[in-house]
């Protein structure tokens, strides 16, 4: 319980710091995806919570609403804008997420928020990774993120779960940055770790 109380007040300190001090910087962000692609400048989604909720999660919008000749929406690579793109790769449209950590949905650090459909996919695994909440970053995300498949991403979210500790969260935190700085790239040794661990190391 106390460890749950410290890791709960450090979300909410970093949250409400965020919030206040990226207050100017959202701002500008909200009024370039405004002038580039019209409203809703705020992308709402259901998505898996702790221990089988849902919350809605907020972003940055990064796509517009183009449609084909059938009316149905076009493709996701063709419908996200290049200032989209931006967003995405800088992970500057994850921002607005900071009112989910504050509202208690999410944490700092976590597996990503994925969708209900999606991780009820996943079956027992499914329920093992929402032993803790979704975070804002993550393991999985300074490991590699959109340049992993899908099975590479749950092991890397299960490893969190299974070995979560302050030094595992220290080193999320200093590597964000780095990622959202540089871009991308896969972790071998976090990936060898998380590819033998969710093999039972009998690979």
């Amino acid at each position: 319980m106390g460890r749950q109380l410290m890791r709960r007040t450090f979300d909410a300190l970093v949250a409400g710091l965020g919030l206040i001090l990226l207050a100017f910087p959202m701002l500008l962000i909200g009024l370039a995806v405004y002038g580039t692609m019209g409203r809703p400048v705020i992308f709402r989604q259901r998505r898996g919570g702790l221990k089988g909720t849902t919350f809605e999660m907020v972003k940055f919008r990064t796509m517009n609403k183009g449609v084909d000749a059938t009316g149905l929406p076009l493709p996701d690579a063709e419908r996200t804008t290049r200032l989209g793109a931006f967003l995405r790769r800088s992970r500057l449209d994850e921002l607005p997420g900071l009112w989910n950590i504050l509202r208690g949905d999410m944490s700092v650090i976590g597996p990503r928020p994925l969708l209900p459909s999606t991780i009820s996919a996943f079956g027992s695994l499914g329920q093992l990774r929402s032993a803790v909440k979704p975070g804002l970053t993550g393991l999985a995300q300074i490991a590699g993120n959109t340049l992993l498949d899908n099975e590479q991403k749950l092991a890397m979210d299960l490893l969190y779960v299974r070995e979560r500790s302050a030094s595992l969260d220290l080193l999320i935190l200093l590597r964000t940055p780095l990622v959202m700085i540089r871009g991308e790239h896969i972790d071998p040794i976090l990936m060898e770790k998380a590819d033998a661990r969710s093999c039972g190391g009998s690979c």
